[in-house]
């Protein structure tokens, strides 16, 4: 009895301790894999697009891309333990997951033969199956999602410039409510874009890979980093334009 005592208190304890959450730098390597990084690389030259050189060193200093994406490990991977992490690399590595990446990479080697279908799809329809399956995989992966949050953050943001230029300067709440019926329509074309181009791209892919894929895109883990960095990129550019509104207000 007293062998079994001690090896329930054991297992209790163990129960008990609670697993290091995950470093930042951990979820970088991550952040490539499941496409989250383009968020970070992408915002800066979009936001600094058309603007004075004076402005687009404040943005700089802001949306740098390396920092950007380190700030964003920070606030998801509080809720990620070490162990999620490499069952999340195993399925994003795997070698599945990397001949659809190697199927995307040669669209971009190319990008004449993906404006050439897309001006075919429209006469030339794709199978039904084939679409549902690319239509699982974009809601598996959140790729419209994070191309559409993408869209819309930057341009809330250039909005906020574009308004400080003329000297108004809105808050969070009032820039939401002039910004928000653009939200659908960067949507709508967020996801005509992204259907064109996981068709193409994957087109000499098997549908039942295409279906692995996807499943390996629903499992719990790598479903919740994607919708943990959604959630966390909103908060990131706000407290961003935050730092703007202050910069303006300074005499």
């Amino acid at each position: 009895m007293r062998l079994f005592l001690l090896s329930l208190l054991s297992l209790l304890a163990a129960a008990s301790v609670r697993a290091e959450p995950a470093e930042p730098k951990a979820l970088l390597p991550l952040f490539e894999l499941a496409g989250i990084h383009l968020l970070c690389e992408q915002s800066l030259p979009l936001l600094q697009r058309g603007q004075e050189e004076a402005e687009q060193k404040r943005l700089a200093q802001l949306f740098a891309g390396e920092a950007f994406c380190l700030d964003l490990a920070r606030r998801v991977g509080a809720r990620f333990e070490a162990e999620q992490l490499a069952e999340i690399r195993e399925r994003l590595d795997s070698p599945l997951a990397q001949r659809f990446t190697s199927a995307e990479r040669a669209v971009g080697e190319q990008p004449e033969g993906l404006a050439e279908y897309r001006q075919r799809l429209s006469e030339q329809p794709p199978r039904g199956v084939r679409l549902e399956l690319v239509k699982r995989l974009d809601a598996a992966a959140q790729t419209t999602a994070l191309a559409s949050l993408l869209r819309y953050e930057v341009g809330k943001t250039q909005a906020l410039l574009a308004l400080r230029a003329r000297g108004e300067n809105l808050d969070e709440a009032e820039l939401q409510a002039r910004t928000q019926e653009q939200a659908r329509a960067i949507r709508e074309s967020s996801a005509q874009a992204v259907e064109s181009f996981m068709l193409y791209a994957y087109r000499q892919l098997p549908s039942d890979q295409l279906a692995e894929y996807a499943a390996l895109y629903e499992h719990a883990s790598v479903n919740q980093l994607l919708s943990a960095s959604i959630e966390a990129v909103p908060q990131l550019f706000g407290e961003r334009r935050e730092q703007l509104r202050k910069a303006a207000s300074k005499p």
